[in-house]
């Protein structure tokens, strides 16, 4: 479906997310605002939203407790139109620090927002918006300018590195933007941003963002008022778009070529003149100078594999993944950055399979993910020992094992000292042997996967399945916020739904490297064969 100016003349207006968003769905949004307001919302999407909610009243909290006198809280009661007086009211009044700003609507210009924070720049006189946001914003390094969260006083910080977000940047130059309408943006041209940790604030220079803010706002709206034709592409993003349904069947009746090569190895093909998933799979000659992702091999795999319908293509003629006498299939929940609150083990001998959790149910952070973790440590390590002391082999299994790896390590460095708990340099020696198996590894050597390689797509064609219709990792986090009571009492039905998921997890990598070793080579076509 192409734009066009006849499908959209009710005057149109952008928050900064459409900066950052898909082209096309921009287009989408604004031409179709009822389908858009009747979709039904990503549960995703919802639970990030409420996640970075009680993120931002935390900080609030923190914040206006503080010093309360310094602060004008704008109530987030009532339309936005009277927020927006309120705001300009406060700023007018030379309020130091204004929470809940709210910025008229620009309907010229097409521009609206909001910014959890405006401090009063009390040198050079105007407003610096400071957004609040629920993901990181810093890395440990060297070489950011932040500030204290209490006192505005920017300084290179020798512990922390800038970690772009492109959607901050946008948002906090629209926000100068309109601060700039009513003569209220402060000459310095900075901004701030309190991600997730919320120990300072990460300071961004406009004046190296307004260029590239101003092109993509320029952009945006013009697609908005339907100005500027767009088509669908698939991108990473079309997994939470409430557009994708419709893309999807306009992208499959032309046979688009990013259905199979999506986001930038698309761009690539069609400037090849490579339109359509028939081209790809009978592409001959030289690869592209250029590929931005991955094989182009397998790209062209991946084609014919969506032409004959098969889910999985295996490289080699035989398959192979690591055995042992015994052997432990572990499966992490974190509830975002906030901590590990289960891990999950099934113990698999010659004998039986026995599933076993290692839980706490308190929110985390808290203290008690260090018992929790010492015990699954301790655990694991124990059966290691006896393993070892009975002249048999031991494995133990992940699937993709980032996660794992990444909250194994920074629970040993925040639970340092207590009882149980291994020390980095324990846990990294065992993470390095070939008994800690990354079985999404093994697949990512001996298959292509057409439709993806996560658990949840290739353990089915293992013949595995999840007792819960909505099982996953989105899903999950959704269950843990009841299962622990954060919004009122805690709830021992989603407690037993999170171990059954997790159970199921852990039993999903055990069939399917049993399957790897067994059946895979009789169920899935080789390369040669598509």
């Amino acid at each position: 479906m192409e734009a066009t100016g006849e499908q959209r003349r009710a005057p149109v207006s952008l928050e900064a997310s459409a900066l950052t968003r898909c082209r096309h769905r921009v287009f989408l949004d604004a031409a179709y605002p009822d389908e858009l307001a009747a979709a039904a919302p990503n549960a995703g999407a919802v639970q990030r939203q409420e996640a970075a909610a009680a993120h931002r009243d935390m900080i609030r909290q923190r914040l206006v407790a503080d010093d309360p006198d310094r602060w004008v809280v704008i109530e987030p009661d009532g339309p936005m139109a009277r927020r927006a007086d309120r705001t300009l009211e406060a700023c007018r009044a030379g309020a130091d620090r204004i929470w809940g700003a709210v910025l008229p609507l620009e309907a010229d210009t097409g521009r609206r927002g909001r910014s959890e924070i405006l401090l009063r720049d009390t040198e050079r006189g105007g407003y610096i918006p400071v957004v609040v946001v629920n993901h990181k914003v810093t890395d440990p390094g060297r070489g950011a300018v932040t500030s204290d969260l209490f006192e505005w006083a920017p300084v290179v910080d020798e512990n922390r590195k800038v970690r772009a977000q492109l959607r901050d940047q946008m948002r906090v130059a629209q926000l100068h933007r309109m601060l700039e309408r009513h003569g209220l943006a402060s000459p310095a041209k900075v901004a701030g941003a309190i991600g997730y940790g919320g120990d300072c604030i990460l300071v961004h220079d406009l004046e190296s963002i307004l260029d590239d803010y101003d092109e993509r706002f320029a952009d945006r709206l013009e697609i908005a008022r339907g100005n500027v034709a767009t088509v669908p592409s698939q991108i990473g993003e079309c997994r939470t778009c409430p557009w994708w349904p419709r893309c999807r069947r306009e992208l499959a009746e032309r046979r688009d070529v990013s259905l199979v090569a999506p986001g930038q190895r698309a761009v690539v093909l069609r400037e090849l003149d490579v339109r359509t998933i028939d081209g790809l799979a009978g592409w001959t000659g030289d690869p592209p100078e250029v590929w931005p992702q991955g094989s182009f091999e397998d790209a062209i795999v991946v084609a014919k594999a969506w032409l004959a319908d098969v889910p999985l293509v295996r490289r080699y003629r035989q398959v192979t993944v690591q055995r042992a006498d015994v052997e432990i299939d572990v499966d992490m929940e974190s509830y975002h950055e906030h901590g590990a609150y289960l891990w999950g083990t099934l113990l698999n001998t010659d004998v039986q399979s026995v599933y076993r959790p290692f839980v706490t149910w308190r929110p985390v952070p808290t203290e008690d993910e260090a018992r929790s973790f010492a015990e699954f440590w301790t655990w694991l390590s124990a059966e290691r020992r006896a393993a070892e002391r009975r002249g048999k082999t031991f494995a133990a299994y992940c699937y993709s094992r980032s996660a794992e790896d990444k909250w194994l390590l920074s629970s040993a460095r925040r639970f340092h000292g207590y009882p149980g708990v291994p020390s980095e340099q324990e846990v990294k020696a065992f993470i390095s042997t070939p008994q800690w198996v990354d079985v999404y590894q093994a697949v990512t050597d001996q298959f292509v996967c057409p439709n993806g390689k996560g658990l949840k797509k290739i353990a089915p064609i293992a013949g595995h399945r999840w007792r819960d219709d909505e099982a996953g990792g989105e899903a999950s986090m959704s269950w843990y916020r009841e299962a622990v009571g954060y919004e009122g009492e805690p709830d021992p039905s989603q407690r037993a739904r999170l171990l059954e998921y997790n159970e199921d997890d852990v039993i999903a990598t055990k069939v399917l490297r049993e399957w790897m070793s067994d059946r895979a080579v009789l169920d899935i076509p080789h390369i040669d064969d598509l």
